[in-house]
C-alpha cells in the first residue's frame, strides 16, 4: 500500500516537471497535480508527509548539533522557575502551566501573598493529562470563559481551533452534571446569566461562512438541547463570522453581537425590545470595554462623525454609558487617546476604576492608567523600566490591580505588579537568564525600501562582529494583520542561536502594526508587495553594513510570516542561503478554498476577482517556483491538525519543489494545530531541527558534521 502511495506520487512529480520545463512562465496547469495534499487526513497525503518527515529526521537529528539543541531547548521551555502568568479574579491567581510533568498541562491557583513568595503554593483546579488519560483523548486545553465559578471550558483534540466546550465547576473541581457542553466546532460562547449563554457556532447545513464561522447567534438555556436554542441574530454567509457582544461592570449592561465581515471590519448590534439596533460606529472600530461609566471603542481608521467632530485612525474614544444606552444613535463620543505619526495604541484593559493603556512610540513601549474625572480622561504613566517592551499581563476588575510584562532581547522578562489606587509598583518575578547576553548587542536602524520608506528594524549581533559579511544572520519577520513585533526576550534563539556567535534581526514592516492603521494599510490588499519589499529592504540593509552576507543570510517567519518568507525566497533567491517557513501561506491562487483562507480577503485581496487575482498571482510563491531558477534549500514545518492555515500549504511548496529538482526539507507535525507543537517535546523538537538546520546552512560545520 504504502509502496503504491509513494510511486503515485512519483509519477505526479514527474508530470509536473516535464509540464513545467515546457512552460513559458510561472503560471501552474489549469489541473494542478499536487491537489491531493489539500485532504488534511486523507491515507495518500499522510503517507507522503510521513514518507517526508522520516527523511528529515533521518538528516537533521544525525547532525551532531541536534540533540544538544534539543535538550537545551527542552531545558528552556520547561524551566520550573519560568514566570508562571496569571489572570485576576475575585477567586485567587489563576495559572495554566506545562513542564515535564504535566505535559498536557494543569490549570491552577494560588493567593498573590504566596505567588510573591519564591515557591508559590498551587491548588490544582484541572488536570489535562489526567482528563485525556481517563477519557482516552488528545486534549489540547485552549482556555475558559467563567461566571463566578462556573466555567465554560474549550478543549481541543490535537490543537485545532475547532473546540469542544464543556461546563466546569472550578470550586468543586469537577464538570457539571448535566451542565453546559457544545460538540466540536468553531465556536464562541459568552455568558448571560448562571442558566444562558449566547452561542454562535455550525447549528447544522448552511450554518457556517465560507470560512467554516458561525454566522447564527442563539441563546441557550441550562439543560436545553441544542436544536431548542433560541436565535436572536443571523449575519450572511459572505461575513468572516459573528461573536456575541456581552459587557459588563459589575453587572450586563450590553448584549448584542459583533458581526465581523471580514477580518478588519466589524457591524455592531445590540438586542433591544425591538430587535436588534445597528450602531452608528466605523466598520473599522471595536468595542472593547466600559470603564467608569463610559463604553469604550478603539478606532481603526479616521472617523467624522456626523459632521461633527473627527477622530483619528488609532484613537480610543469614550461615550457616557448612560448616555449610550438610552440612544447609541445620538451619543456624543469624546477622545481618550489619539496617537501621533510615530505612536500606536498597543493594548488595553480595565480595572474597577481605571483604564489601561500600553502605547508604542517609536517601536518603544510605555504604560499608563486613565482616569474618567470632571468630564475628561487624565492619563498617568506607569514608572516601569525603560527601553524595554512592555506589556499589559493581567487586570483585575473586582480591584485597581494589574501586572505588566516587560522584556527586551537580552534582558530576561520581568512581572511587575500595581496598584493604580494606591499608586504602588512591585516587581514579582524574573525570568532565569537563559543563555550569556553579555556578548551581544542591540541596536536600531533603517533600511530603505524600493519607494523611498524608511523600515526600522532590530539587529541582535555579536559585541565581536567583524563587519566582514561573516556572521551567520537570522532575519524574522511578519508584516500582516496589524500585528506588531516587540523587543522579548526569547531563550531558545538566544541558547540556540545568539550563544554561537550569531545575529539574529527582527524588522518592522508595512502590513504590521507598529505604527498603528496606517501602517497596516500601506502593505495590504493591492499594497501587499510593499510589505515584500520592506524584508528584501532590510535584507540589503544587512548586507550593505556587511553585518552578514547572502552566504551567512537565513530567513524565517510563520504563517503570514511563512508567506513573506516564500515571497522574499522566490523574489531574491540570491539574497539567501536559508528559509525556515513554518506554518505557512503558499498558494495565494488557492488560500480561499483551504482551512480558514476565506476569511483573510480583507488582508490579501481575493483571487476570485479578476483585478485582485492580478496582484496576488504577481507574488503567490507556489506559482513563483519555477524551473531555471536555484531556491535557498528551505526547511517547511507544518501541522496536520492545523485547521487554520491548511498544511497543504506547506505540503504543495515542497511537492512543487521535489519536481523542479530543488532541495529541501519538509516535516509535518501530527499534532499542535496553528502553533505547529501541542506540548513543549514537541516544540523543543521543531526548534531543535530549525536551529540544526540554520547553523548547518550558515554557519561554519562543527567537527565531524554530516555533508
Amino acid at each position: 500500500m504504502k509502496k503504491s502511495v509513494l510511486r503515485a506520487g512519483l509519477l505526479s512529480i514527474i508530470c509536473l516537471t516535464v509540464a513545467l520545463l515546457h512552460g513559458q512562465s510561472g503560471a501552474m496547469p489549469a489541473d494542478d497535480p499536487f491537489l491531493w495534499l489539500e485532504e488534511s487526513e486523507g491515507p495518500r497525503a499522510l503517507a507522503w508527509a510521513q514518507a517526508e518527515n522520516e527523511k528529515t529526521l533521518g538528516s537533521l537529528q544525525s547532525d551532531p548539533r541536534y540533540d544538544r539543541f534539543y535538550r537545551d531547548a527542552l531545558t528552556i521551555l520547561q524551566e520550573k522557575h519560568r514566570i508562571p502568568y496569571v489572570s485576576l479574579g475575585g477567586r485567587g491567581l489563576e495559572n495554566f502551566w506545562q513542564d515535564e510533568s504535566h505535559v498536557r498541562g494543569i490549570w491552577r491557583r494560588t493567593t498573590l501573598e504566596s505567588y510573591r513568595t519564591e515557591n508559590p503554593r498551587w491548588e490544582t483546579i484541572l488536570d489535562i493529562d489526567a482528563l485525556a488519560a481517563a477519557e482516552n483523548k488528545n486534549w489540547v486545553y485552549k482556555g475558559r470563559s467563567c461566571f463566578g465559578r462556573r466555567c465554560l471550558v474549550e478543549l481541543s483534540d490535537g490543537g485545532k481551533d475547532a473546540v469542544s466546550i464543556r461546563e466546569f465547576d472550578r470550586d468543586a473541581k469537577s464538570f457539571v452534571a448535566g451542565g453546559f457542553e457544545l460538540p466540536e466546532g468553531k465556536q464562541s460562547v459568552s455568558w448571560l446569566d448562571r442558566d444562558t449563554v449566547l452561542v454562535a457556532r455550525d447549528w447544522g447545513e448552511g450554518t457556517t461562512t465560507e470560512a467554516g464561522y458561525a454566522f447564527v447567534l442563539k441563546e441557550l438555556k441550562r439543560a436545553q438541547p441544542l436544536d431548542r436554542a433560541r436565535e436572536v441574530f443571523r449575519g450572511e454567509r459572505t461575513d468572516f463570522e459573528i461573536v456575541p457582544l456581552v459587557l459588563g461592570e459589575g453587572r450586563i449592561h450590553v448584549t448584542g453581537v459583533a458581526r465581523r465581515i471580514n477580518g478588519f471590519e466589524c457591524q455592531y448590534a445590540l438586542f433591544g425590545p425591538a430587535g436588534p439596533i445597528e450602531l452608528d460606529l466605523p466598520k473599522k472600530s471595536a468595542i472593547v470595554g466600559i470603564v467608569s461609566g463610559r463604553l469604550l471603542v478603539k478606532l481603526d481608521e479616521d472617523w467624522m462623525r456626523s459632521g461633527e467632530t473627527s477622530f483619528k485612525a488609532g484613537s480610543m474614544i469614550s461615550y457616557d454609558l448612560a448616555e449610550w444606552k438610552q440612544d447609541p444613535l445620538r451619543a456624543k463620543p469624546s477622545v481618550v487617546f489619539q496617537p501621533n505619526c510615530r505612536q500606536a495604541l498597543r493594548g488595553f484593559g480595565s480595572s474597577r476604576n481605571f483604564l489601561v493603556l500600553t502605547i508604542l512610540d517609536n517601536v518603544q513601549s510605555k504604560a499608563f492608567v486613565y482616569r474618567y474625572d470632571q468630564g475628561r480622561w487624565h492619563a498617568k504613566p506607569i514608572p516601569l523600566p525603560e527601553n524595554a517592551s512592555v506589556s499589559l499581563s493581567a487586570v483585575s476588575q473586582q480591584a485597581d490591580e494589574m501586572m505588566f510584562s516587560v522584556s527586551d532581547y537580552l534582558a530576561p522578562t520581568s512581572l511587575w505588579y500595581f496598584d493604580a489606587k494606591s499608586k504602588r509598583l512591585e516587581l514579582l518575578k524574573t525570568a532565569p537568564a537563559a543563555f550569556d547576553a553579555s556578548k551581544h548587542v542591540v541596536e536600531q536602524f533603517k533600511a530603505t525600501s524600493r519607494d523611498g520608506t524608511r523600515i526600522p528594524y532590530f539587529l541582535v549581533r555579536p559585541r565581536s562582529a567583524r563587519f566582514d559579511g561573516s556572521t551567520p544572520t537570522l532575519l524574522y519577520g511578519y508584516g500582516g494583520f496589524q500585528v506588531p513585533l516587540l523587543p522579548s526576550y526569547a531563550g531558545t534563539v538566544g541558547r540556540l542561536w545568539l550563544e554561537q556567535g550569531n545575529a539574529y534581526v527582527v524588522g518592522n514592516l508595512r502590513g504590521g502594526g507598529e505604527f498603528g492603521p496606517p501602517w497596516h494599510q500601506a502593505g495590504q490588499g493591492a499594497t501587499k508587495q510593499k510589505t515584500w519589499d520592506d524584508f528584501i529592504a532590510v535584507a540589503d540593509d544587512l548586507i550593505r553594513r556587511k553585518v552578514t552576507s547572502p552566504r551567512r543570510l537565513g530567513v524565517i517567519g510563520s504563517s503570514q510570516g511563512g508567506l513573506l518568507v516564500g515571497a522574499a525566497m522566490t523574489q531574491r533567491p540570491d539574497l539567501f542561503n536559508a528559509a525556515i517557513i513554518q506554518v505557512p501561506l503558499f498558494d495565494m491562487l488557492r488560500f480561499t478554498h483551504l482551512g480558514a483562507g476565506a476569511s483573510w480577503t480583507a488582508e490579501y485581496g481575493d483571487p476570485a476577482i479578476p483585478e485582485q487575482r492580478e496582484w496576488i498571482e504577481g507574488y503567490s510563491p507556489y506559482q513563483k517556483l519555477v524551473p531555471g531558477k536555484s531556491y535557498p534549500e528551505p526547511f517547511i514545518f507544518t501541522s496536520t491538525k492545523d485547521d487554520r492555515v491548511h498544511p497543504a500549504h506547506g505540503r504543495k511548496a515542497a511537492a512543487k519543489l521535489a519536481a523542479l529538482g530543488q532541495p529541501y526539507f519538509y516535516f509535518e507535525n501530527l499534532d499542535g494545530g496553528h502553533s505547529g507543537a501541542a506540548n513543549f517535546i514537541e516544540q523543543a523538537r521543531r526548534l531543535a531541527l530549525e536551529y540544526t538546520y540554520a547553523s548547518r546552512r550558515l554557519s561554519p560545520e562543527p567537527p565531524g558534521a554530516a555533508p
